[in-house]
């Protein structure tokens, strides 16, 4: 394909016809409405890609085919821009120069997309490439922007534009050919663009500069007055884009650089209550934004707060259904509808995960879609947390009024009414709780309200006083506590699917809160439940899922109990038969079989022969498809493997020993080794929590492979900067070690100081790591000193300090007390290794609320007693008189004086 000539000279590259006309062909059938085989067409134009010069002809079709359509331009640009992203650093300099060459004059082009589709290959070539290596853009930019011809800025504005919005750092980094930092140039010429009588080239200015808000280069910084001036003269502009990007800058300003707004700040304000009101909705939801990022910067709140009455309004008003509002279509319809594949959301399931940390609940979604009413329902929040029950005077009168609104036209008035005391339930519910019997009593009949977004509203607010429900229920008898629970199990055989989903997650909530509460209505609830399992679509069903998950582990045991397990269990065990191994459906199933197994424990095993066999089949069958998708006919997916290792750690959390005949009939051994060295981070977290948990009940059969499962183990300590990226890993990993230590005691020997010296330097570098990591490392040290102590006790001194200090920190527990039978064993073997610790072991002794195991305090006793013995002269009194008196009084018990 490739034209040029040889010589000594270097001779311009030049297409050759038949190429050029092939290439412009194919291109022709691609953007033609009518192609019937798009497959081909790729393919032929995939076959070019591999001569050398093929982008070089898709560079001289972009840029000066005559007589082609600008479609077909477009296309051989686009096309070019993708191929840059694979071939760009590998693409000899001769092409690469060529095609700068041609694309610099396209920025000037008469047509639009021409300018656009440059500014996107321009962008691309600076991402991968840098602005160092061509300094002819610079130039042409910079030139282009003084031209006062619009093609040429609007050229020049669009490829910044997309810079800045992509890879901003790229401009604002010292490149050794000139004189100062490339956005010097730019950012004045920017601010000047402010003043453009075009709004394409005003919006592109504003919107880059706000891309260097949150990386502030120096220019921007001695500019800001500047930048601020501008951004009051866009404020009304007439173009809806350009307000929207005053709002963003406001915001960010707000969130990062919020001194420089300070004196500014009752003029932001007052605009932000103007444009709140826009008649633009992106408009008004950008400017929606600044309340809640006001809080989060916790700036002084009573800047804000005589503004209150006036936000207040705004917000709530913002707060209801426009007329054209996706939700009040998609509310209407039949819940006997199967659901489309685009409204099933991708799911992910959380690995295991053995720890004291909570994870974090997803916030409240009542909303999908971000839209003005969410973003104002959220700042309600934000301001009710700030605030408090300052809000309420203002508030709740217009709450009172829009819900006390009749007729069939004030609807979205009573619904927005409910959305904001769900919204404010938490921040001033001191200010509430007087009332919140009348509130609750209120909110129970809307649950059977005609309009089914006041239906799901109200059963999402309840939910927000769930907690008070229950407490209401231990205080004032289960009145409120019924209603409330029959209504919501109403609510989840609703026709409307919205509903359905509200009420389940709703539920789901109140069962956390409820626990035991819900035993003597197990019945009930059941029932229900099921109902809305043979009644849901595909997408709502997930939330049943959650729901039952969350009842077995709210009433555990409870449900063990054969008239439950015959409403419970049928359905599910239908259902797990009809879905293949590949149905992506199985994971929510998985993970609600995991939660009955651990509440049924035992009683499980009833189930747990083809639930197990299931699951080793399919980890089996990822492994194989990952080894070669072609001969597995299936392509791999990880989630599968992760799901079905959790399942199998619910099944031996639940059988206990039980699991063993299980275990004893497979390879999961085998296959569990190959889970803890896979490249997913999330296979490795669930492998490391099934490890511990056979550890636990049948270490026998994890024997044959010891040796490589504690390698592994250790190997997931070693890495300090990696294992930041992966400490649930990390974690797990070294919980199955400790579990694993005492169960083989000194078999562990041939390994205990590699392990040992991987959990120390976690202890002596606790920074960035999570507090679940460092007591396990603490405990899993303790476990490995009480089976080996003759071996860690030499290595003491170096670690008894960071060692005690995270020992201190732990809640009373059998893991805390395996630990300290471990430092009594070490003392013991040699007590001159703590001499230097002293202090930290007596606050990690202190730090004992009970120790409940009458043999390990009377160690502890021996330990301090020894001590005692040991330091002469006034020594111990020494060492006492500087311990705090808090510290001193918990060492009373152990008889001291």
């Amino acid at each position: 394909m490739a034209s040029g000539g040889g010589g000594g000279e270097a001779v311009a590259w030049v297409p050759q016809e038949d190429g050029l006309r092939e290439i412009c062909g194919l291109l022709e059938q691609q953007v033609a409405p009518t192609a019937d085989d798009k497959s081909m067409i790729w393919q032929k134009l995939e076959h070019y890609s591999q001569f050398p010069d093929f982008n070089n002809y898709l560079s001289f079709i972009f840029a000066r085919a005559e007589g082609i359509s600008v479609e077909v331009r477009q296309a051989a640009g686009l096309l070019l821009k993708n191929n840059l992203r694979s071939a760009l650093k590998t693409m000899p300099h001769a092409n690469q120069q060529y095609i700068k060459t041609e694309l610099l004059p396209c920025m000037a082009a008469a047509d639009k997309q021409i300018r656009s589709t440059a500014g996107t290959i321009i962008s691309t070539f600076v991402q991968i490439g840098g602005v160092a290596e061509w300094p002819e853009l610079l130039h042409a930019l910079v030139k282009c922007l003084d031209s006062n011809d619009f093609n040429h800025m609007e050229g020049a504005m669009d490829a910044l534009s997309k810079i800045c919005e992509d890879i901003p750092q790229v401009l604002d980094s010292d490149i050794s050919a000139l004189s100062e930092r490339p956005i010097n140039a730019f950012i004045p010429r920017f601010l000047q663009l402010f003043q453009s009588p075009h709004a394409t080239l005003r919006k592109l200015a504003l919107g880059s500069v706000n891309q260097y808000v949150m990386l502030m280069p120096t220019v921007l910084h001695v500019s800001m007055d500047k930048y601020l001036q501008g951004l009051f003269l866009l404020a009304n502009d007439p173009t809806p884009e350009v307000r929207k990007l005053v709002c963003a800058a406001f915001v960010q300003l707000i969130e990062v650089r919020s001194a420089a707004l300070e004196p500014h700040l009752r003029n932001v304000i007052e605009y932000m209550l103007v444009v709140n009101k826009d008649q633009d909705d992106e408009v008004a939801l950008e400017a929606c934004e600044f309340w809640s990022a006001y809080c989060e910067a916790e700036l002084p709140p009573e800047n804000l707060q005589e503004f209150l009455p006036r936000l207040l309004p705004i917000l709530l008003s913002n707060m209801a259904y426009s007329d054209d509002d996706e939700s009040i279509v998609e509310a209407e319809e039949d819940g006997a509808l199967p659901d489309r594949e685009q409204d099933l959301k991708p799911r992910f399931h959380a690995s295991r995960f053995h720890g004291s940390e909570d994870v974090e609940d997803e916030d409240d979604d009542i909303v999908n879609v971000w839209n003005l009413r969410k973003c104002s329902a959220a700042a309600l929040d934000f301001l009710s947390n700030v605030f408090g029950d300052r809000i309420l005077p203002t508030l709740m009168p217009i709450v009172q009024e829009k819900l006390s609104a009749t007729g069939d036209e004030a609807w979205k008035d009573r619904e927005a009414a409910v959305l904001a005391l769900g919204a404010i339930g938490e921040g001033c519910i001191n200010g509430l709780y007087p009332h919140l019997s009348q509130i609750i009593a209120f909110l129970v009949p809307l649950l059977d309200d005609k309009y089914p977004l006041i239906r799901s509203i109200s059963c999402w607010t309840l939910s927000r006083f769930s907690k008070y429900i229950v407490e209401g229920a231990h205080r004032e008898g289960h009145d409120q506590f019924d209603k409330v629970l029959t209504g919501l199990l109403r609510r989840l055989v609703d026709d409307n699917k919205r509903v359905q989903e509200a009420a389940c997650s709703a539920f789901a909530t109140l069962e956390e809160e409820a626990a035991e509460e819900l035993v003597p209505r197990l019945d009930i609830i059941l029932q229900h439940l099921m109902w809305a399992f043979g009644k849901y679509q595909r997408r709502n069903l997930r939330i049943v899922y959650d729901a039952l998950g969350t009842l077995a582990d709210a009433v555990g045991g409870e449900l063990n109990q054969p008239k439950y397990l015959e409403i419970l269990m049928p359905p599910l065990v239908t259902k797990w038969q009809q879905l293949s191994d590949s149905d992506k459906d199985l994971f929510p199933l998985l993970e609600c079989f995991t939660s009955i197994a651990q509440a049924l424990g035992t009683e499980f095993s009833q189930f747990a022969q083809p639930v197990y066999q299931r699951c080793i089949s399919i980890i089996q069958a990822q492994q194989l498809a990952k080894a070669n998708p072609v001969s597995a006919g299936t392509p791999y997916d990880k989630e599968f493997v992760v799901c079905c290792l959790d399942l199998l750690s619910g099944l031996t959390e639940g059988l206990g020993p039980g699991i063993e005949s299980l275990v004893s009939q497979s390879n999961l051994r085998d296959l569990l080794l190959q889970c803890c060295v896979d490249d997913a981070y999330d296979v490795r977290q669930s492998a490391f929590a099934l490890l511990g948990d056979l550890a636990r009940v049948c270490p026998v059969h994890l024997h044959p492979r010891l040796a490589e499962f504690l390698d592994v183990s250790a190997k997931q300590l070693q890495n300090l900067p990696k294992l930041k990226e992966t400490v649930s890993v990390a974690n797990n990993a070294c919980w199955a070690i400790g579990e694993l230590a005492i169960k083989v005691r000194k078999e562990i020997s041939p390994v205990v100081l590699t392990l040992v010296s991987a959990l120390v330097l976690v202890l002596q570098h606790p920074e960035g790591l999570n507090k679940s990591l460092i007591e396990n490392a603490a405990i899993t040290l303790g476990r490995l000193a009480w089976v080996c102590p003759e071996l860690v006790s030499p290595h003491m001194e170096h670690f008894m300090q960071s060692w005690c200090i995270a020992l201190s920190m732990i809640r009373d527990d059998i893991e805390k007390e395996d630990a300290f039978r471990g430092l009594c064993a070490m003392v013991r073997a040699n007590p001159s290794g703590a001499l230097n610790s002293l202090l930290s072991m007596c606050k990690a002794i202190a730090s004992w609320h009970e120790i409940r195991s009458e043999d390990l305090h009377n160690e502890v006793c021996q330990v301090l007693h020894g001590y005692k013995q040991m330091l002469k002269d006034g020594a111990w009194e020494q060492c006492m008189s500087v311990l705090e008196p808090p510290v001193k009084d918990k060492l009373c018990k152990y008889q001291l004086q």
